[in-house]
């Protein structure tokens, strides 16, 4: 909770300065430099992809359009070799300075050997569909801290961790949280996620529902104009049952995270994240592998319009 405390600190403002929560007030956006961010908000910076995992509470400006590329891989398991990669693709749309659209379909490759409770697979395949909606309650740039709330059900035709063919239906939650914590260079954010489904397996005709439970944090630092490191954290619970009803394991995630504009338009954005901490339920072993890897990693690439 240290990261909320920090977004919540809200800075004083001076007897000649208007208030911040005035309800006109009109940001002018401005970079420091003079060099173009990707998506930049009032004070240069977009905060949605410098966390890593986490996100920020930037949404972009009205009428943008955003391309994204999301790959997420995970390696290793307790044995075997193990490692799968999900690629989820959108068009991201900014229908008005306080909602956003976005659409897409995801991608998926899974290479397993002798990884006890995984059949072996070698596979790529088309995995599903999405439908993301955000809005921005408060806007950081007129509000000591930014707030969004994320919504995104989807489906999906195979498992991204085991490749089995499936029909699963799903959705994910979340509020977004984050604070510029010294002006122009250092970032703070912090997330609530959510996500419930329900998954019937092809090969068995069985079915069952399960969900998770995680909260991020994650700490940035803009070195120049463009170029912003960091470390995020997560903490991540996984449940049977589609209302967090019995745990079947946690676990804790440490890594670095960087975002970098290639030019004023596409920006790259990335993090490596080693399970530190983790228990299965039922299994005295040091960290969960049964329900989460060992690493974690990421890289985003998105182009503005």
């Amino acid at each position: 909770m240290l990261f909320l405390g920090a977004l919540c600190v809200a800075a004083p403002a001076s007897a000649n300065e208007e208030p911040l929560w005035r309800a006109n007030a009109k940001p002018v956006i401005t970079v420091p430099g003079g060099v173009a961010a990707v998506g930049a908000h009032a004070d240069g910076t977009d905060t949605e992809h410098i966390f890593g995992f986490s996100m920020g509470s930037d949404i972009g400006q009205p009428g943008e359009i955003e391309l994204e590329m999301e790959n997420v891989g995970a390696l290793g398991k307790r044995n075997g070799g193990y490692a799968t990669l999900a690629t989820l693709n959108q068009v991201k749309y900014t229908l008005t300075d306080r909602f956003r659209i976005a659409p897409g379909f995801a991608l998926g490759a899974q290479r397993i050997d002798g990884v006890a409770g995984f059949d072996d697979r070698h596979h790529m395949s088309f995995n599903g569909a999405t439908l993301e909606f955000r809005y921005k309650l408060i806007d950081r740039a007129v509000a000591p801290f930014g707030l969004t709330l994320h919504a995104q059900p989807g489906w999906n035709r195979v498992d991204d961790g085991s490749g089995l063919r499936v029909s699963q239906y799903g959705a994910e939650f979340a509020a977004l949280f984050d604070r510029e914590l010294v002006k122009d260079r250092w970032y703070a954010a912090f997330n609530i996620w959510y996500g419930t489904g329900v998954t019937r397996e092809h090969a068995t005709g069985l079915s069952g529902h399960d969900s998770d439970f995680a909260l991020h944090g994650a700490l940035s630092y803009q070195v120049q104009p463009g170029l912003v490191v960091g470390v995020g954290t997560r903490y991540l619970r996984s449940y049977d049952g589609g209302g967090l009803d019995r745990l079947a394991g946690e676990a804790v995630y440490v890594g670095p995270t960087f975002s970098y504009n290639l030019t004023d338009t596409l920006g790259l954005s990335g993090t490596w994240q080693v399970q530190l901490a983790g228990r299965a339920v039922g299994d005295g072993r040091h960290l969960d592998l049964e329900n989460f890897e060992r690493h974690q990693a990421m890289l985003r690439i998105n182009a503005h319009f």
